[in-house]
C-alpha cells in the first residue's frame, strides 16, 4: 500500500489478513462500481482500489488513465474463505459484474487500464481462474468469447484516497457495473 500524500486523504490500511483469509485482486473497468459491488457481498473483509499488471512503479491516477503505464484499474479484495471460496468470488460476482467479452472496455470506459483480468497470487487461483473461466465462456451466457486476462499478480498500489469507497461516498455517482442474471 503506498503511503497518502498530501494531495490525498488518509485511510487506514487494509486489515492484516488472518491466517485464514485469502486475496484477490481483480480488474474489470472502473474501479468504483467493482468495489461498490464486492464490498457488500458476505464474506468480504475489505476493498481497496488500485493499479495492478503494469510496470510502472508507483503509478498514479493521473498517468494510469492514459491507457500508458500497462496497469489496470484494479481491485484488491481481502475475504473469508470459510463464508466465501476464491472460485464463489470469480463465478458469482466477478464474472457476473462486468463483461468479459470485451477487450479493454467496460461501457464507455475504453483502454488497457479497463480490461477484464484476474492477477493470481498462487497455482491455486491460477487452477481455479482458468476453471471459472473455461466455464463461464463454455456456459453461452456471452455471445462472444471471454477475453478475461489470468496473469501473475505483481506489485498492487493503492489508488489515491478520494477513489477508496468512491460510490458511498457519491452515491449516483458514474459506473458500468452491476450483476448479470
Amino acid at each position: 500500500m503506498t503511503k497518502p500524500t498530501a494531495d490525498t486523504e488518509s485511510r487506514a490500511p487494509a486489515p492484516a489478513a488472518a491466517a485464514h483469509n485469502e486475496t484477490a485482486v481483480l480488474a474489470g473497468g472502473c474501479f468504483w462500481g467493482m468495489e461498490d459491488i464486492l464490498r457488500k457481498v458476505p464474506g468480504v473483509i475489505d476493498t481497496e482500489v488500485g493499479y495492478a499488471g503494469g510496470s510502472t512503479a508507483s503509478p498514479t491516477y493521473e498517468a494510469v488513465k492514459t491507457g500508458t503505464t500497462g496497469h489496470a484499474e484494479a481491485l484488491r479484495v481481502v475475504f473469508d474463505p470459510s463464508k466465501l471460496s476464491y472460485e464463489e468470488l470469480l463465478e458469482k460476482w466477478f464474472f457476473r459484474m462486468h463483461d468479459p467479452t470485451t477487450k479493454n472496455r467496460q461501457g464507455n470506459d475504453v483502454g488497457t487500464q479497463y480490461r477484464s483480468a484476474i492477477f493470481v497470487a498462487s497455482p491455486e487461483q491460477r487452477r481455479v481462474a482458468e476453471a471459472v473461466k473455461a466455464r463461464v465462456d463454455a456456459s453461452g451466457k456471452w455471445k462472444s468469447p471471454v477475453v478475461t486476462e489470468i496473469v501473475e499478480a505483481g506489485p498492487f498500489t493503492a489508488a489515491e484516497g478520494y477513489h477508496q469507497d468512491y460510490l458511498a461516498k457519491n452515491p449516483g455517482g458514474y459506473t458500468c457495473h452491476w450483476i448479470r442474471e
